[in-house]
């Protein structure tokens, strides 16, 4: 909430605002740059979450939530497929029940973050603050400490690495995505959207959640999940969560 004012203090108020927001923007739009996430494909693999040429990581971000992430889980099961889901903090409190259904189902949880701000936004002991506190939250519920690391909108900073090194937290983020989070998404277009970076060493990524998505978003990735594995059947790859992808070490 923003309090009314007069002068040059509520101007310089707003210009300040001005500037946060446009930097919230950047920093949620960086990700979306195809050419980076290629770019980062080919100079950082490991970082980008290149791993075995006969495998592909599935992994999803920002549950869990007791809304969406059990239909996940069902068809998971029913196709037979492990993967990794990147959680909030903020979510997980709400849900450690859940969270230990997805363990128990074999799957892996990892680092998003407490909440979806982008760490650009903060500093590094707010940083490192947000993925402690996720990465404590994670071992006390399951019983498993966490290998690894996304942060919101695949934004790195200093602070985010710098914090990953000292909670030996592997950064990971993604080659290939399906755009699952809007108010067109369908599993057609998710599919589509995939397909080009959809090959051996891929991390996908799609979300299980729609707490900062368009509502009910995902369901396009859930109703994509038969064919994505089907695909990957086909090709000969096998899908399934980061600990089995092989992953390259990151330079940290």
């Amino acid at each position: 909430m923003v309090r009314s004012g007069t002068g040059r203090w509520e101007t310089g108020r707003w210009a300040a605002g001005g500037a946060v927001m446009a930097l919230g923007a950047l920093a949620y739009g960086l990700p979306s740059l195809a050419t980076f996430r290629r770019l980062r494909t080919r100079v950082t693999p490991g970082l980008a979450g290149v791993g075995r040429p006969d495998h592909v990581a599935l992994t999803f971000d920002d549950g869990p939530d007791p809304a969406s992430t059990p239909r996940f889980l069902e068809v998971l099961d029913a196709l037979e497929i492990r993967s990794t889901f990147f959680v909030l903090g903020g979510m997980l409190e709400r849900a450690p029940g859940l969270a230990r259904e997805m363990t128990e189902a074999g799957h892996e949880l990892a680092v998003h973050g407490w909440d979806h701000r982008p760490m650009l936004l903060r500093g590094p002991a707010s940083t490192y603050d947000q993925l402690a506190r996720t990465r404590d939250l994670i071992a006390e519920t399951t019983g498993r400490a966490p290998a690894y690391v996304r942060p919101p909108h695949g934004v790195l900073s200093a602070g985010v690495l710098a914090a990953a090194r000292r909670l030996d937290l592997t950064p990971v983020l993604w080659t290939a995505w399906g755009r699952d989070w809007t108010a067109t998404a369908t599993p057609a277009n998710v599919l589509a959207t995939l397909a080009p970076d959809l090959r051996g060493g891929a991390t996908v990524l799609l979300h299980d959640s729609d707490c900062t998505s368009a509502p009910g978003a995902w369901h396009s990735a859930l109703g994509a999940l038969p064919e994505l594995a089907a695909r990957c059947d086909d090709a000969g790859l096998c899908l399934g969560p980061l600990a089995e992808h092989g992953l390259r070490p990151v330079s940290r």
